[in-house]
Parts: C-alpha cells; structure tokens; sequence
C-alpha cells in the first residue's frame, strides 16, 4: 500500500507559478513511475506528466510541454510538479498517482489539490 498526499496547489494569477508536491508513505517509493492527473473534457481524467522511477524519463500531455516540469527525489520519497506561465485552462484538481514497475495502471491515489488560475 502507498498513501499520497498533494500539496501546493492555490490561487495564481495568469502568467504565474505554482510548485506541487506529492509526498509517498512507502519507503520503496523509488520503484514506483509516479504521475500527475487532472480532469479533462470527454473523459475522467489527463495524464498531465509521468516520470519513471529513476526520473530517467518524463512524458507531458501536449497542453503543457514547455511550461510544466516534473521531478522526483526518492530519498525524499517525493514529487513535484513544476508550473509556470500558468494559464485560466490549467485551472483543476491535480493528483499523483503511481504504479508498479512493469504496470499500466495507476493502482495508488492522493486526494488532489486544487490549482486555480484566474486571468
């Protein structure tokens, strides 16, 4: 079992930044490819950012390439989703997720955080 928490989230104004947080229970976090979700039209949610367990490898949703970066620090058991030139659309509830090695879904859940952006 893996317990996720967000945090970070606020009110921004256009054009501002926010840092996100997900901080894990399980000391093998570090095993874990770890993302960041958010509700979309049509379906239940985006993948916004993943990032595999050695932070080798990152993959962005097109809306947000070149402006949100996604980091980890497993001794930290840790992370973080940065925002910049933030925009009214990335207005949401972010959550991180994380699945197992060699598994496609995302079995573990935070409770989300809220990102509001106002122009």
């Amino acid at each position: 079992q893996v317990q996720l928490v967000e945090s970070g989230g606020g009110l921004v104004q256009a054009g501002g930044s926010l840092r996100l947080s997900c901080a894990a229970s399980r000391r093998t976090f570090g095993s874990y490819t770890m993302g960041w979700f958010r509700p979309a039209p049509g379906k239940e949610r985006e993948l916004v950012a993943s990032i595999t367990w050695s932070g080798g490898s990152a993959v962005y949703a097109d809306s947000v390439k070149g402006r949100f970066t996604i980091s980890r620090d497993n001794a930290k058991n840790a992370v973080y989703l940065q925002m910049n030139s933030l925009k009214p659309e990335d207005t949401a509830v972010y959550s991180c997720a994380a699945r197992g090695t060699g598994e496609t879904v995302y079995k573990y859940w935070g409770q989300g955080t809220q990102v509001t952006v106002s122009s």
